[in-house]
């Protein structure tokens, strides 16, 4: 377990914090596993750690190990159903838009599991979750296949291009690329699937730079106000749209994203992880496109 924690939050320091032992006592149960097994897990490097060939390794059979533990003592035990903590890799279009029917099943049906919701772009949430810091995560993004995760499919995000509808744009029929080119566009950080995506498409000299917000209800709020346009999936401006407060601009969006569910590949499951992947496929799946195409 000490081995494990170090190797998921790369500092001594840190682990003794979380596990609430002494520093010393973790450095001493890492070099004594050390001798243990004659090779070292670590390299340390100046005030940095980081794992050896060796301990890479052995993370995966720490995780196992640790799991079937959780798994025997759950098994044991008996009667007291699913518990314990999941950390999941999350953004803010999926925890506001797609994850609250899930959040309610496991508040009123698995009181016992708590969701730990950490917020991050895909590319974090894919370092985090082969480094075991994250449990599960949710990507949205081009590719579906990942390098040492394993990936379901919850459904292609239709994305939209959005104004005010007293934008110039909005007045217009069709839209070309030199159209949107020149005009202010709204978006999030970089690092989000879509923005890059949108922003290769837009590549060129002429191109206006982003205006970056923190968040997507900022963009929708500078939208509103006419600050620009922007390109956002279709469920997190769908009630604005509905109520006439935006316009959906007339491009066809030649790129597309899916909502996934990934994990660590060669990952012992427990419980709780299938059953939130279960869960989240169902609830999920039913709630997006994937439902209406059948």
């Amino acid at each position: 377990m000490t081995f494990q924690k170090v190797a998921t939050l790369l500092s001594f320091t840190r682990a003794a914090e979380e596990l609430s032992y002494a520093q010393s006592s973790v450095t001493t149960q890492i070099r004594a596993l050390e001798t243990s097994l004659g090779v070292e897990l670590f390299d340390r490097l100046g005030g940095r750690i980081r794992l050896t060939p060796a301990g890479e390794k052995l993370l995966e059979y720490a995780e196992q190990i640790l799991a079937l533990t959780e798994a025997a003592r759950a098994d044991v035990a008996g009667g007291d159903g699913p518990s314990g903590t999941l950390v999941v890799g999350t953004m803010e279009s999926i925890t506001s838009y797609r994850m609250p029917p899930l959040l309610e099943f496991f508040h009123h049906r698995y009181p016992k599991v708590q969701l730990s919701l950490r917020p991050s772009l895909c590319a974090e949430t894919c370092h985090a979750l082969r480094q075991g810091s994250f449990d599960i995560g949710f990507l949205m993004e081009q590719e579906t296949r990942h390098q040492g995760l394993e990936t379901v499919v919850l459904a292609e995000e239709p994305l939209v291009l959005v104004a005010a509808p007293g934008h110039p744009l909005a007045q217009r029929q069709d839209l070309s690329l030199h159209d949107l080119r020149s005009a202010s566009i709204l978006a999030t950080e970089a690092g989000c699937a879509y923005r890059d995506l949108f922003e290769e498409e837009l590549r060129g000299a002429e191109t206006t730079p982003f205006l970056e917000f923190g968040t997507i209800e900022a963009i929708k709020r500078g939208v509103m106000s006419g600050l620009g346009v922007a390109l956002l999936p279709a469920v997190t401006v769908a009630g604005e749209l509905e109520k006439e407060e935006m316009t959906a601009l007339p491009w066809d969006i030649p790129f597309s994203v899916h909502t996934q569910l990934a994990w660590r590949s060669g990952r012992r499951l427990s419980r709780e992880l299938k059953l939130f992947i279960d869960q989240a496929v169902r609830l999920m799946r039913e709630d997006g496109p994937l439902a209406e195409s059948g």
